[in-house]
């Protein structure tokens, strides 16, 4: 990787922005004219993604929204303003290049990506190339679509790539030996966390190689939402992971705010929650679903991490970055 010129960490610190956990997307945006910016948004059809198209469109930006079935999905989006809805999967690696280079062949510029798609805590499913599903979806897909994006996010010369990330970091961080798990039994939960940390790490990651090209990067924890997420968890599980929750509009808010906020100009390569740049936790993660997510682990941000994910995701997406 070339050395970014004069890059500079940023503190993984709260700056006081002012809002917090209650704060809603369409309140982080109050006043912002969003006219003539173009946005991907991938799940941007339903639960906090919807609301994050929601608050963008309603802003004045365009908003691309990709979904696996453009069908199903068009009822939700019905009257919000320019949005376009788009075909993509993201654990297939010809639908993510055949979506990119669909909006690359259009000649606009991307001014914003919030990779927000996910999958929580199924089976253990791999892909066709025998990756498991969590890691290829939350990660590799997101990896492979940004990758591919580029070109266009440094046309914008003032993007922001968004990864949502979450609690779930706290199962742990991602198994550079076994990502696969190939070799060790299956645990959809520390699968889970390690495709959340890995969202995390991609942001550490690409942020240094933006920096440059005036791309900056992030990754937010929304918060506790009870969305169709849910849907692989047991009754219990669902209960134990109650507690104190977000609406939808108040989990997009973190992530409108890292794509659009003048607060963070000049920084990226954090971890954000509550609408401000996340503390760090040293102290041993709770492992509990009821726990609350309060800060971010060390490995979900670290430097060293972030390069050798990159590293194993570039040879497992056969994706190379050029900058």
């Amino acid at each position: 990787m070339k050395e970014a010129n004069n890059y500079q960490v940023t503190l993984q610190k709260p700056i006081h922005s002012g809002f917090g956990s209650q704060t809603t997307a369409r309140e982080v945006l109050k006043g912002f004219d969003l006219n003539g910016k173009v946005a991907i948004v991938t799940g941007g059809y339903s639960g906090v993604g919807l609301e994050t198209t929601r608050a963008l469109a309603d802003a004045g930006a365009t908003v691309i929204v990709p979904a696996r079935t453009p069908v199903k999905a068009l009822a939700s989006v019905v009257g919000i303003p320019r949005v376009e809805l788009e075909e993509l999967d993201l654990i297939e690696p010809a639908s993510i290049e055949t979506f990119a280079q669909r909006f690359l062949d259009s000649g606009r510029q991307l001014d914003i990506l919030i990779n927000n798609a996910g999958i929580m805590a199924p089976p253990l499913v791999r892909d066709e190339r025998g990756y498991e599903s969590q890691f290829a979806t939350n990660h590799l897909g997101h990896f492979q679509l940004t990758l591919m994006l580029w070109p266009a996010l440094k046309k914008a010369k003032n993007a922001r790539v968004v990864s949502v990330s979450s609690t779930g970091i706290r199962f742990g961080g991602v198994d550079f030996e076994d990502p696969n798990f190939e070799r060790r039994d299956y645990d959809k939960w520390k699968a889970y966390g390690q495709s959340k940390s890995a969202n995390a790490l991609f942001a550490v990651a690409l942020d240094k190689r933006g920096y440059e090209y005036g791309v900056r990067a992030f990754s937010v924890h929304p918060g506790r939402i009870m969305t169709d997420l849910v849907r692989f968890m047991s009754e219990e599980e669902r209960a134990a992971a109650t507690g104190e929750l977000k609406t939808t509009e108040q989990g997009a808010a973190t992530s409108v705010w890292c794509a659009t906020s003048p607060q963070l100009k000049d920084k990226g390569g954090v971890f954000c929650l509550d609408v401000d740049i996340a503390e760090v936790i040293t102290a041993e993660a709770p492992q509990g679903l009821s726990q609350k997510l309060t800060g971010v682990f060390p490995w979900a941000i670290d430097p060293d991490f972030a390069e050798r994910l990159w590293q194993i995701s570039e040879k497992l997406t056969r994706m190379e970055f050029k900058d």
